[in-house]
């Protein structure tokens, strides 16, 4: 394969598919600017590594598995200051967006991370529980188990912030 023919590979995959796995990736972390940078590099990785991902099956998922481990990297590092420092910030300003689109935002955040990344992968990233198992190097009924509690707890989140209050 030449060298132009790759790039137009890399720039359609990127047209298709950025903005899904930005949504992806923002759904699991819960920070737009860190998803779109955990992409980004995902897609800086792949032009690197255009030999590795010219023999993917899937160089969608190839780049989706990159910008997870992007983001893993970036909450170990984080935790790591947290230890060392206090962090005195603001919370970062919402983006606007719709109400539905919030509560469900929030309900993820409040999940378990691990339950959290594979609701997000399973259900906006359609992987299948295998899939996911594979990207995320856990054992399927591992997967399977955080995929059930994450359901249950964002279901119960969900139905607590539809039932009108009594005041």
């Amino acid at each position: 394969m030449d060298g132009g023919r790759e790039v137009d590979d890399l720039n359609a995959l990127y047209a298709a598919s950025y903005r899904r796995l930005v949504v992806q990736m923002y759904a699991i972390c819960g920070d737009l600017a860190d998803a779109e940078d955990a992409v980004q590099e995902a897609f800086i990785t792949a032009i690197r590594k255009r030999r590795t991902l010219r023999s993917v099956n899937n160089p969608e998922a190839w780049i989706r598995t990159v910008a997870l481990r992007r983001l893993h990297r970036g909450w170990r590092h984080l935790a790591v200051v947290r230890r060392h420092q206090a962090l005195d910030r603001e919370p970062e300003p919402a983006v606007e967006v719709g109400p539905e689109h919030v509560a469900l935002v929030t309900a993820l955040s409040l999940l378990d991370p691990s339950q959290r990344e594979v609701v997000v992968l399973h259900h906006l990233a359609d992987l299948s529980v295998a899939e996911i198992a594979e990207d995320l190097g856990v054992p399927i009924g591992t997967v399977k188990s955080r995929l059930s509690r994450g359901r249950e707890r964002l279901g119960e989140l969900l139905t607590e912030r539809e039932e009108p209050s009594h005041g």
